[in-house]
């Protein structure tokens, strides 16, 4: 194991670079499939800066984070920075990461809170090899004007399919960000998702 590893890429400054990150997040799942670029920021171990970025905003020592890809140093690397537990089961998650779409799990398999408690849900955290070159689908909901065309590349087979169910669910369901590079696109349960024909 790298030693080095968890003492490096955290933020230069945390509470402002932590603060800028977040905000950017927030509006990426405010305004659904509109792409926000993060600062500058290295990627560490197998993800990229914009996941890394995420993960040291949203995360401490009370949001238990599921790894679909165990990687034992980046897991510390992320400890060290903000005190997230690594917890085995990805229903027990608030934040699932997922540094590329093979072999992700089915949706229903997260945390979607109950009718009391919608807000008790896994964020799933999806590094993806593109947010621009994918197949066309259209996004309408809330926080999008008329309709948004998104074109997210490396989705598994099936998986709008599993959006629809999620959707249906509201105000249970999980949210997603996408990440790729250092850009950010949000993904919440309230959008509604149509592949368009041919594609």
């Amino acid at each position: 194991m790298s030693t080095s590893l968890p003492l490096m890429a955290g933020f230069a400054d945390p509470v402002h670079d932590a603060q800028g990150v977040f905000r950017h997040v927030l509006d990426a799942l405010s305004r659904p499939g509109r792409i926000f670029t993060l600062g500058a920021h290295a990627g560490v171990g197998g993800m990229g800066p914009a996941m890394a970025q995420v993960l040291l905003a949203l995360t401490d020592d009370d949001t238990p984070v599921w790894w679909q890809q165990p990687d034992a140093d980046t897991a510390q690397w992320l400890r060290f920075h903000t005190g997230a537990p690594v917890i085995p089961s990805p229903a027990d998650a608030a934040f699932a990461v997922s540094l590329g779409a093979a072999g992700l799990p089915a949706l229903d398999v997260f945390a979607v809170g109950t009718a009391n408690s919608p807000e008790h849900s896994t964020t799933l955290l999806l590094e993806v090899p593109s947010l621009e070159s994918g197949p066309g689908v259209e996004w309408r909901g809330p926080g999008i004007q008329d309709v948004q065309m998104v074109r997210l590349a490396g989705l598994p087979d099936g998986f709008w399919t599993q959006w629809h169910a999620n959707h249906a669910a509201f105000p249970q369901g999980l949210d997603i960000v996408f990440t790729c590079a250092n850009a950010v696109l949000g993904l919440p349960r309230t959008t509604r998702v149509r592949r368009l024909e041919g594609v």
